[in-house]
């Protein structure tokens, strides 16, 4: 798998046989969202198996939860399998007040390519974060 870097600082891509692996860098906020839709709505449209690291984010807002189901309904919708790496904690919390864990389902980690690890709608709901009810801010 290759890493190829994009005019965009704040987005890498690595591609290995039909397999697609995007991270995301900085703040995904309105202005990055903005920046980084053209370039995903075009990966989207191609990967056998995409998936979206969020590893290296230190901050999502609502209109980058709004890009990630983007991608996720665009990915799914052909028939191409989708993963979300996420293991930040205030993320993985957005996630779930959102309501958003069974459309993202976010893992905590990438699995090796090849590993045999379930991809697509077979895996099971992500681990909740936190105590359902209460918001800690």
């Amino acid at each position: 798998m290759h890493l190829i870097r994009r005019r965009e600082p704040h987005l890498a891509v690595r591609s290995s046989e039909g397999l697609t692996t995007v991270e995301l860098y900085g703040e995904l906020d309105l202005v990055l969202v903005q920046r980084v839709r053209p370039e995903l709505d075009d990966l989207t449209r191609e990967a056998a198996a995409f998936t979206v690291d969020l590893r290296s984010l230190a901050f999502c807002d609502a209109s980058g939860l709004g890009l990630l189901v983007r991608c996720a309904q665009r990915v799914r919708g052909r028939g191409a399998a989708w993963r979300l790496v996420c293991d930040q904690p205030m993320i993985l919390r957005l996630i779930r007040l959102a309501g958003l864990d069974d459309v993202l389902r976010p893992e905590p980690s990438a699995p090796e390519p090849g590993d045999g690890a379930p991809t697509g709608a077979a895996r099971p709901p992500a681990p909740r974060v936190g105590r359902p009810g209460r918001l800690r801010v």
